[in-house]
């Protein structure tokens, strides 16, 4: 485990693990005493996500008003400082007790829909589109948590019945910062057939790609599936990460390392993952659905992916994707999108989901049509068998 560096003298970290995954998913963590003077001021200072997405520029245009996400987690607190009043308690879909909870959902929420706290909500975590909600669906189980290890984990279709109950409960962006382990490798029928579904409902699916891309580099589930939006991780300059998967469905990255965001408490976690990359880009879908209700996931989707910075040279890569998640640009293509200045391609690319536009009060269903290449995917294993420990459940 790699322990990071502190946020601010005057805040306190405990290094400790609260991720919810296999060892070859789990980010780095380092927690933050949630009773350390300066806490929320320090974690406030420390996001530098936000101006390397340039979140705060469309805060203008959409904050994620009117825009149901849901975070198909460990569970989120509700009463953490920086999430009250932004929080709807789905079920619990594991069938495990809650002995350890909340520690991964929360992060993920306060990533997407942070909203701060204080006088002028200066201090604490702020999300992507803080002014999104959250419904919080419980189908995984902590790292730390003893069933995970025993692999007693409860319900085995628990991310499929989450994915059905957000669509048939008015999500319209669905954040899935979990894969790997327990199958996650291969997939599920059942899994599949519901990200279909959550996509005929009108829903925006978004995943993390995966931490093991400076390892096995495997084929990771949900991201996988077509029609999900598979994000992988870059840092500070950037860059991307070595731990962050590389295939060739990876639809863009977005930070992933050095990530502040709010812990199962009360306080504040420093972690590394694809995790928190693929929160973020579920808050900048959340942002577009809030300005432009009409547009269908796929062309959502298109809006993300056309409005990324720093493409690659041949326009996608395994390792890049399209390029770096940027909101106000995702903004500016969902509204060339909507007036109809450009037009989708003609056929979704790799991994795609394309769904027509549903009207903005409408929840009828409609049929999506699913393209799904017959590529190979097989995953190529790196020489160096360097092992991490990162948050991704």
């Amino acid at each position: 485990m790699r322990v990071l560096a502190s946020l601010l003298p005057a805040l306190i970290l405990a290094a400790g693990v609260a991720g919810v995954a296999s060892s070859a998913t789990d980010d780095v963590r380092t927690a933050a005493s949630p009773s350390a003077p300066g806490a929320g001021a320090a974690a406030r200072a420390r996001q530098w996500q936000l101006a390397a997405l340039r979140a705060p520029r469309a805060w203008r245009e959409s904050r994620g008003a009117g825009v149901l996400v849901a975070v198909l987690d460990t569970g989120v607190n509700a009463r953490h400082p920086d999430l009250r009043g932004a929080v709807t308690q789905g079920p619990d879909l594991t069938g495990a007790p809650p002995r350890l909870w909340g520690h991964h959902g929360t992060a993920m929420a306060g990533l997407i829909a942070g909203r701060g706290h204080g006088e002028g909500r200066a201090e604490g975590v702020v999300g992507v589109a803080p002014a999104a909600r959250v419904l919080s669906i419980r189908v995984t189980l902590e790292n730390a948590d003893p069933l995970r290890a025993e692999q007693r984990s409860g319900r085995r279709d628990a991310l499929a019945a989450g994915i059905r109950y957000a669509a048939d409960h008015g999500a319209d962006v669905i954040s899935m910062s979990l894969g790997g382990g327990s199958g996650a490798w291969e997939g599920s029928a059942a899994e599949e057939e519901a990200v279909q579904y959550a996509l005929a409902r009108g829903a925006v699916l978004v995943a993390s790609a995966g931490n093991d891309g400076d390892t096995a580099n495997r084929k990771n589930f949900p991201a996988a599936y077509p029609g999900v939006m598979a994000v992988g991780a870059v840092d500070r300059r950037l860059r991307v990460a070595p731990f962050s998967n590389r295939q060739d469905y990876l639809s863009v990255v977005a930070p992933g390392t050095d990530v502040v965001t709010a812990d199962g408490g009360d306080g504040y976690v420093v972690g590394d993952g694809t995790s928190s990359a693929a929160a973020m880009v579920a808050g900048v879908a959340a942002r577009v659905r809030s300005a432009h209700p009409e547009l269908s996931p796929y062309q959502v989707r298109t809006a993300i992916e056309r409005g990324a910075r720093r493409r690659p040279a041949r326009g996608h890569s395994p390792a890049y994707g399209h390029g770096v998640a940027d909101a106000p640009l995702a903004l500016r293509e969902a509204r060339r999108l909507a007036h109809g200045r450009v037009s989708p391609a003609a056929r979704p690319g790799p991994y795609f989901g394309r769904g027509p536009a549903r009207p903005p009060a409408s929840r009828t269903p409609v049929v999506a049509g699913m393209v799904v290449l017959a590529a190979a995917m097989s995953a190529r294993v790196v020489a160096t068998r360097r092992r991490r420990r990162r948050d991704s459940p």
